[in-house]
């Protein structure tokens, strides 16, 4: 059995990745490493669908090893992710050996898990999340891995380490001061910009100075809520940029600076712009 799980997990994982980035070894690796089931509680589990759940004929792993959200909290919606659209973002936002990661919105761990082969045992993860439930939880499933260390409380709200990448798996309608604090030069940012009706996009940030960032949306998204990291001004600026504007015309984030004809999206203290950075 635990062989006929190998072959299903390894299957999964060069189907999932394959998908997106078929040259991505190590993130085919990483996926094909990590038990899902270790993640998600006891089976069977349930499957979101359109009009509800539905729940695995019983609870044999190889019914997780599909492109699927699984149920965490179904009181709450809390989903353990789909793993393609978290294929694409890691392919993306390439963490790699030896690099420091925060892990913002990490659930019960499944893709802090995966964080964690990505970066090796020389690099670090550092997971962050607010219930309390799902934060014991991804104690107990990570705590096999010396790399990682799980941090139960917001990590919009807390200082982090200093840290190569921040991954965020929440959706927030700016991103948090202490992400910018946070982030080390040359880091890269990759967070769900999302209005309050949880519509958005997947956008990666890449430092280029203090108050400049490289900008791209690499998905378009919709995603529970990142608490402390929500402003009610910036998510209706938000929803009509989203409605009228193409994502992909999104170069470059600039901080502390007057907008200027390129803005595509204005909040606070920042604004997206159509010119590269």
């Amino acid at each position: 059995m635990s062989t006929d799980l190998e072959s299903c997990r390894s299957f999964y994982a060069r189907v999932v990745v394959g998908a997106i980035a078929p040259t991505h070894a190590a993130l085919v690796r990483a996926f094909s490493r990590v038990p899902r089931e270790q993640f998600v509680g006891p089976g069977p589990w349930k499957i979101p669908v359109r009009d509800g759940y539905v729940e695995t004929p019983s609870d044999d792993p190889r019914f997780l090893y599909q492109n699927v959200l699984v149920a965490l909290a179904v009181d709450r919606e809390i989903n353990n992710g789909q793993p393609a659209l978290h294929a694409h973002a890691l392919s993306v936002l390439k963490p790699t050996d030896g690099e420091r990661v925060a892990h913002i919105g990490a659930g019960t761990g499944y893709y802090t898990a995966v964080l964690a082969e990505l970066v090796g045992p020389s690099g670090t993860v550092h997971a962050y999340e607010i219930e309390e439930d799902l934060a014991r939880g991804a104690s107990k499933s990570l705590s096999d891995r010396s790399n990682v260390e799980v941090h139960h409380g917001s990590g919009a709200e807390v200082t982090l380490p200093q840290v190569d990448v921040i991954y965020v798996n929440a959706g927030a309608t700016e991103p948090a001061a202490t992400w910018f604090e946070a982030l080390d030069r040359q880091g890269r940012l990759m967070f769900p910009l999302t209005a309050d009706d949880g519509d958005g996009g997947m956008l990666l940030l890449t430092r280029k100075s203090e108050e400049v960032f490289a900008a791209e949306f690499v998905a378009r998204l919709r995603i529970y809520p990142c608490m402390g990291a929500r402003e009610t001004g910036a998510s209706m600026a938000l929803a009509e940029a989203f409605r009228l504007r193409d994502i992909k015309d999104v170069k470059s984030f600039r901080r502390r600076t007057t907008p200027d004809r390129t803005a595509w999206c204005v909040g606070a203290d920042w604004w997206l712009s159509t010119e590269a950075a």
